[in-house]
């Protein structure tokens, strides 16, 4: 058999590396300063949400990690106390699967703070096999945005009296390979995993683009975001990745495609820190670039009616809980 010269090794790990360089995607290289500010990360202790809050917090800013495991939370909080030499990093207990948890955080959070410049809607849940939240809610949806969508709520007083303030929802580029299940808006009659997920990306979407609107004049700007296709925990439940043979394959072949969670957290970054975005509401980003949304993430009937769906389910269930 004919060996393959070492120069065309050399120059096919370079086309690799180069490839993957690119598919890392746009970064946030402005020095903008976060000093001053006070930043609520919900799933801060990993991933994009980890490297967000690092890097906010190299930047001077206050970081609150929402997490909902605190001894993984702790963990994380000790380690960004030393990267970033700021000891303004603190961890408070929240799990979106819980409205009680949800208005505990967001009562603690005001006792102790008198102000939220910036709050990211980080946290969530990928194509996981039918399960429900504490509040009988199917979990996709009820963490990736009935969860955010309360903590949302609970916080805007404290984002207006802080104006000029942001929030950032991450969403995906899933929000593109699917519908959005209206009639079946908690997948009670039906479950496919990865459509359930593209379904609370689009409502993300759809949530952001209401409150962007809803919001107006307030100086609170909302957007959206697309992170990429980022090496996370997220994955967790992905069948291939956790099979003992196809795992390690598939490990390797997805090393040029998906971002590294540094990378995965710039858009992020950018959202929620470009002086040119102060008064920017109602967009979508990628790759710290406006993009274009598929039409249905764009309608604002469906964006007022997800509103109303999302406010009656939780008020209703509220109503029972006695947590007003």
């Amino acid at each position: 058999m004919e060996q393959i010269p070492y120069a065309w090794l050399l120059l096919g790990a370079g086309a690799l590396w180069l490839f993957r360089s690119y598919m890392q995607g746009g970064k946030y290289r402005k020095n903008t300063t976060a000093l001053g500010k006070v930043v609520v990360i919900t799933g801060a202790n990993t991933g994009i949400g980890k490297e967000t809050a690092r890097e906010l917090a190299k930047r001077g800013a206050t970081i609150y990690m929402a997490c909902r495991d605190m001894k993984k939370c702790e963990k994380a909080r000790q380690e960004l106390i030393k990267d970033t030499c700021n000891e303004n990093i603190h961890g408070i207990k929240l799990d979106l699967a819980s409205l009680t948890s949800i208005k505990e955080f967001a009562d603690h959070f005001k006792k102790i703070e008198t102000r939220l410049d910036i709050l990211i809607n980080n946290a969530g849940i990928m194509a996981c096999p039918r399960m429900v939240t504490e509040d009988g809610f199917e979990m996709q949806i009820g963490v990736n945005h009935l969860g955010h969508f309360y903590l949302t709520n609970l916080l805007l007083d404290l984002l207006k009296k802080s104006a000029p303030s942001r929030i950032v929802v991450l969403s995906s580029l899933a929000h593109a390979m699917g519908s959005f299940k209206k009639n079946d808006f908690l997948s009670e009659h039906s479950y496919k995993p990865s459509k359930v997920y593209t379904h609370s990306k689009i409502a993300n979407i759809l949530f952001a683009h209401e409150l962007a609107k809803r919001l107006q004049g307030t100086k609170v700007t909302v957007n959206s975001l697309h992170p990429g296709v980022v090496e996370s925990e997220l994955m967790r439940y992905n069948s291939i990745i956790n099979n003992q043979f196809l795992g390690p394959i598939a490990n390797v072949l997805k090393w040029p495609f998906f971002k590294t969670t540094a990378n995965g957290a710039q858009t992020t970054i950018f959202a929620a820190l470009d002086p040119d975005l102060e008064l920017v509401s109602g967009v979508y980003f990628s790759d710290c670039q406006p993009k274009k949304t598929t039409s249905v993430a764009r309608d604002d009937d469906l964006a007022k009616w997800l509103w109303d769906e999302s406010d009656r389910l939780i008020n209703l269930k509220l109503a029972q809980l006695d947590l007003k």
